[in-house]
């Protein structure tokens, strides 16, 4: 069940157009289907807001089409994470609208696109090395229901392509900042801004680097204030993460251009 169809239902309810016993029918349906690989979570979507997503790493395409065939026949959207051409290929060949976000190593199936929340997701990014895990946090933000902005190459080694973007930084609700090297990037935006910055470290990078490490606790260990870290590589996890900051803030919006006037006594 996807959470316009409970809402519907609720509703229905409410109108007094079905009767309880059906309600309860309909919330008892199994959470979950078995497909001897995969328990697919069918409540993720009630209960987060987005369904499911499918991690493709380390899955076979196969598996990975059953698992989308699975969730599109609940009537949810796909995002595919972390997928090869050849997992690409087998769901374009099942699913013509499906979309290969080539860059970000993402897939999405979206019969029915969210309609865009207020307000804009900036994703910032230091290197175009870094543009895997930049575009993955964008296709997933987008996806999610969000304007999403990309402002790339910005990086501290020429710090005044960053100043020059300025206005697009404060007009943001929520910033996701990517970098690798030596992960200085967030730190920067961090005290240039007041929005809440999540960072991510990359595995980009020469030796000392460590695969991801040296940004990691270099962002752990910032002195800006508002910055959150997620995992090395995560770009998945901070644009799930900003999408769910900046619902709670077009919640705000909209709440407050529907409450009526208060009256002066």
């Amino acid at each position: 069940m996807t959470t316009q169809e409970a809402i519907q239902l609720l509703e229905a309810f409410r109108a007094r157009r079905i009767g309880r016993e059906e309600v309860l029918r309909a919330f008892q349906i199994a959470p979950l289907a078995d497909l001897g690989f995969a328990r697919v979570d069918l409540h993720r979507g009630l209960r987060q807001g987005f369904p499911e997503v499918i991690f493709g790493q380390g899955k076979t395409p196969r598996q990975v089409v059953a698992i989308a065939e699975t969730l599109l026949r609940q009537g949810e959207r796909v995002l595919a994470t972390r997928l090869t051409a050849d997992h690409a290929r087998l769901l374009r060949r099942r699913w013509k609208h499906a979309v290969w976000h080539e860059a970000a190593r993402c897939v999405t199936i979206d019969p029915n696109p969210l309609p865009k929340r207020p307000g804009t997701i900036a994703v910032v990014s230091a290197g175009t090395s870094d543009l895997p895990v930049a575009e993955e946090a964008a296709v997933t933000a987008d996806v999610m229901g969000n304007q999403v902005q990309r402002i790339y190459d910005v990086g501290v080694a020429g710090l005044h392509r960053l100043l020059g973007r300025l206005e697009d930084l404060h007009r943001a609700h929520v910033l996701i900042v990517v970098a690798g090297m030596e992960g200085a990037l967030p730190s920067v935006v961090g005290g240039l801004v007041n929005r809440p910055i999540i960072a991510v470290p990359t595995s980009v990078g020469y030796g000392a680097h460590l695969g991801g490490l040296a940004p990691l606790l270099a962002m752990l260990n910032s002195c800006a204030s508002g910055i959150t870290v997620v995992n090395i590589d995560n770009g998945f996890g901070a644009g799930f993460a900003a999408s769910q900051i900046n619902a709670l803030v077009a919640e705000q919006i909209t709440r407050a251009t529907e409450e009526p006037p208060r009256r002066e006594s």
